[in-house]
């Protein structure tokens, strides 16, 4: 009798019934695989039934016990101090924990239908092993890190375009880890519509990927871990309060922030392509990004909002194949020099990406000419693009203008913001429409929001559309920043360039994220053209 055998067998509370969810006889429903050789194979089924409870009940117990989870005082990456620590990387080293999980985590999609499976990495993929092996269902990997030679793929493993991909995950928060995994399986042809994990911290993972259509089946919720370990005495009640409490507060999803794509996915404008609509800019540096665009196949822009050079020129250094534009905020910076303008500007020639200062000018023409070309930062002297606010009037284009269009530099106007309640819209946006389209030989294009809902859509080809605040997943921040996804941004929105800032710099790995970012765009707008 092994240890989940000789672990307490009482029946379990109605209240851990309650978030537990019955547990049917259910006959998993994959069906028929197809090899890539075209060869049929029938997936393997476990007989019986789902896990009987007390022995769901004394799994939560063997991870407290290994130390999977654990209470305390915990800082987070996100530096918060949580009162619970869920660390699933140990049970790799137990064996009849991993195997219990994995039984149990597949039980919950035996009613799902999809022909292969992947894990995220890292430490869901020893999980997908274990239930690829017992089920002999085939298994898939994503790389993190995409190598630039041999194959440089991103997802490894024979498969079929068009096959249904269940995707592993140890543990959802919000929901991150798993849009950052479907992304590059969709890419390569792979449709998804379930995510099982281990445990659900209830933080907003659900309803977020819900929001992405994909179905989130977990074997615990963490109100379930909570509430066996209190009904096994294992953990007070003011322990198991906190961890309810932190948890309550500290939710990753707004359902009223997220901003819905109509029934139809149809842009409201037909897009050009990128190549049609360089013939038509009249400003060379925005005649240069549409050639960086096509000869790179990305309309990634990454903001590198950071506060000192060393971290600027390490992201910049990451990033930069898979970009095409890299935003700075040199006033953030901690110190600036000659050096490190010309170490910046080094890369930017190494990797083929355009430098945008953003340094939103808003003064008027005489100022702006000063701050532009002079000042400790000397901005035209490195960067290609920057921008501008309108309020002053069409002066402060002419100042600028001045400047940079004789060096062959572009202006971006702010014609829209990501921030809630900004007053960058309505007449304001028309007036700084008008009066990009009567200087477009030194303006370049837009930072914008929704440009096919203006009023006689996004105007000229020739421009181009910057979007901020976009992510994999659809949101908000504690500080009004509203983040929507690549494909609503470029498909719906008709934006050409994404820009990304905290999704990709604040990654563990801002190069594969960096790409990652660069596919869902690329991808978004080749859906676009196609759908117009």
């Amino acid at each position: 009798m092994d240890s989940f055998d000789r672990c307490l067998r009482s029946k379990s509370t109605a209240l851990l019934h309650t978030h537990l969810g019955p547990q049917p006889v259910r006959q998993h429903s994959i069906g028929l695989l197809r090899s890539p050789r075209g060869r049929q194979l029938r997936a393997h089924r476990q007989p019986g039934s789902t896990m009987p409870q007390a022995d769901v009940e004394a799994l939560v117990l063997s991870l407290a016990e290994i130390e999977a989870v654990k209470f305390g005082q915990f800082k987070l990456k996100s530096g918060l101090i949580s009162p619970i620590y869920i660390d699933l990387r140990v049970i790799v080293s137990f064996p009849a924990v991993l195997e219990k999980v994995a039984d149990l985590m597949w039980k919950k999609v035996e009613q799902a239908s999809f022909g292969v499976i992947c894990g995220v990495p890292y430490t869901a993929l020893p999980i997908a092993t274990c239930m690829s092996l017992a089920n002999k269902v085939p298994m898939l990997m994503r790389r993190k890190e995409v190598k630039d030679y041999g194959t440089k793929k991103a997802i490894e493993g024979a498969f079929q375009p068009g096959q249904t991909c269940l995707i592993v995950e140890d543990l959802v928060t919000s929901g991150a880890s798993v849009m950052e995994t479907v992304e590059p399986l969709e890419a390569v042809g792979l449709k998804v519509s379930d995510v099982v994990v281990l445990i659900d911290r209830e933080q907003g993972g659900g309803p977020r990927l819900a929001s992405h259509g994909l179905r989130l089946h977990s074997a615990f919720t963490l109100t379930f871990i909570l509430e066996t370990m209190l009904h096994h005495g294992k953990i007070d009640p003011r322990t198991a309060a906190a961890a309810k409490q932190f948890v309550a507060m500290n939710q990753t999803f707004d359902q009223q922030n997220v901003v819905k794509a109509p029934a139809s996915s149809k842009p409201a404008n037909a897009r050009l392509s990128f190549e049609a609509r360089k013939a038509q800019a009249q400003c060379a540096m925005g005649q240069r990004l549409f050639e960086t665009i096509i000869r790179k196949q990305s309309n990634l822009a990454v903001a590198a909002d950071v506060t000192n050079v060393a971290d600027l020129l390490s992201i910049a250094d990451k990033v930069g194949p898979y970009i095409c534009v890299l935003k700075t905020h040199v006033d953030l910076f901690d110190s600036w020099s000659d050096s490190t303008m010309s170490m910046l500007r080094d890369l930017a020639d190494k990797h083929d990406f355009l430098i945008f200062e953003d340094r939103k000018f808003a003064d008027i023409g005489n100022t702006v000419v000063g701050q532009y070309k002079g000042g400790i930062y000397r901005i035209a002297e490195w960067s290609d693009i920057t921008n501008a606010h309108m309020v002053p009037g069409p002066g402060i284009i002419d100042g600028l203008k001045s400047v940079g269009l004789s060096q062959g530099k572009g202006l971006l106007l702010l014609a829209e913001m990501s921030s809630a309640g900004n007053l960058a819209q309505g007449a304001y946006t028309e007036a700084t429409k008008a009066a990009a389209e009567a200087n477009s030989d030194f303006v370049m294009g837009y930072i914008s929001q929704t440009p096919n809902a203006w009023p006689g859509g996004p105007g000229s080809p020739g421009l181009i559309h910057m979007t901020p605040g976009v992510q994999l997943l659809a949101g908000g921040d504690a500080m009004g920043q509203q983040y929507n996804t690549p494909e609503h941004v470029i498909g719906v929105n008709g934006a050409d360039v994404i820009i990304v800032g905290r999704g990709i710099i604040k990654a563990n790995d801002p190069a594969a994220s960096a790409q990652t970012y660069q596919h869902a765009a690329w991808t978004s707008y080749q859906k676009s053209i196609t759908a117009s």
